[in-house]
């Protein structure tokens, strides 16, 4: 059994190139059609291909009619100066915070929609 096993996780460690000569190797010497080993190969690749976004950027978009509470709310959020601040808003559409889980993003979007910002996530 634990040849099986061994054997399994050699299949698994296989690139493409390797995949691909393998396939051709199994069709001319033992019969075997590649579409047999598409199935290993197509197994294999789907966790790669679904990759999950883990860091957001919160964009605002414009300020809305209350400009001074979104700068408030930005100089609270973001730790900035009062200047700093007044800057990122008045040059909309601009990052608020970029590498944020999406939890804190997600929090800092309804916190600056509610002052009346319109905002996005990246």
């Amino acid at each position: 059994m634990a040849d099986l096993k061994q054997f399994a996780e050699q299949l698994v460690g296989l690139t493409v190139k390797e995949v691909n000569e393998l396939a051709t190797i199994l069709k001319d010497e033992y019969g075997i059609e590649p579409a047999a080993a598409a199935v290993v190969v197509s197994g294999g690749g789907d966790a790669v291909a679904e990759e999950v976004q883990t860091e957001f950027t919160v964009i605002l978009k414009a300020a809305g009619a209350s400009k001074l509470a979104v700068v408030k709310l930005v100089k609270e959020l973001t730790g900035l100066g009062l200047k700093e601040a007044k800057d990122v808003v008045d040059s909309a559409p601009s990052a608020v915070k970029e590498g944020v889980s999406k939890e804190e993003a997600e929090g800092l979007k309804k916190s600056l929609e509610e002052a009346g910002a319109e905002v996005e996530l990246k």
